[in-house]
């Protein structure tokens, strides 16, 4: 199964350099390029791809800021003519960054890794999860989580029966879930999809708690929809 990629880039030649060489890696698919962020944004709301290779750099929005308000954090290599933005491009968990200009082996070897990330996510898909509650790791279910929610620099991990809080962002935590079953809806908060009791424009409802959705990823509800 191929590795599916978006790239994005205000600069169109940097695009075209990324299609040139994405064209020679025969486990990629570049399914699409933007110079508008945001038009990537709002595409990546209803599409989904495994891979975003990404600008840091842009004018309008950064790419940090990109990956800060998908709902769904897909792998990310970043790409940027500027080495001073390593550090927060790593602070992400990117899987590789580029520095400008890259030659085709180095963009190589940044895809057989993201491709090696991917293998292992997509056949460990986990039944639970452990998390870190004070000074010990406490094992919490999948199939119990209802949502997630973000108080400062701790999440709030709600439960049937009980909430638990755990020092983590919820950017790192979402990436611990399977893509299938949980989506971010807010900028402060991760959902199951399968305890949805009632959905709306505006909140989504699971047992008794109602969760709102963010502006910024209503387009995301679309999915939900059709899963429902």
């Amino acid at each position: 199964m191929p590795l599916t990629a978006i790239a994005i880039d205000d600069e169109p030649q940097a695009l075209d350099v990324i299609s040139l060489h994405a064209a020679k890696v025969p486990f990629l698919d570049l399914k699409a390029r933007f110079t508008d962020a945001y038009e990537a944004i709002a595409w990546l709301q209803t599409n989904r791809v495994d891979l975003l290779f990404l600008d840091i750099n842009m004018p309008d929005i950064s790419g940090v800021e990109v990956v800060n308000c998908l709902p769904r954090p897909q792998l990310v290599i970043f790409t940027t003519a500027y080495s001073d933005y390593a550090v927060q491009g790593f602070e992400l968990d990117a899987v590789d960054y580029l520095l400008k200009p890259f030659s085709p082996a180095r963009f190589l070897k940044a895809c057989t890794k993201a491709l090696d990330i991917h293998t292992l996510r997509v056949g460990n898909v986990p039944s639970f999860i452990f998390v870190k509650t004070g000074y010990e790791d406490e094992k919490v279910m999948l199939d119990d989580l209802l949502y997630v929610e973000a108080d400062g620099n701790y999440l709030s991990l709600v439960l049937p029966s009980r909430k638990l809080l755990t020092r983590q962002t919820l950017t790192e935590f979402l990436q611990l879930l399977p893509p299938d079953r949980f989506v971010r809806v807010h900028r402060s908060f991760i959902i199951a999809v399968d305890k949805i009791t009632r959905l709306s424009r505006q909140e989504i409802t699971i047992g008794p708690y109602v969760i709102p959705i963010g502006a910024s990823y209503e387009e995301a509800i679309t999915g939900i929809r059709s899963r429902l």
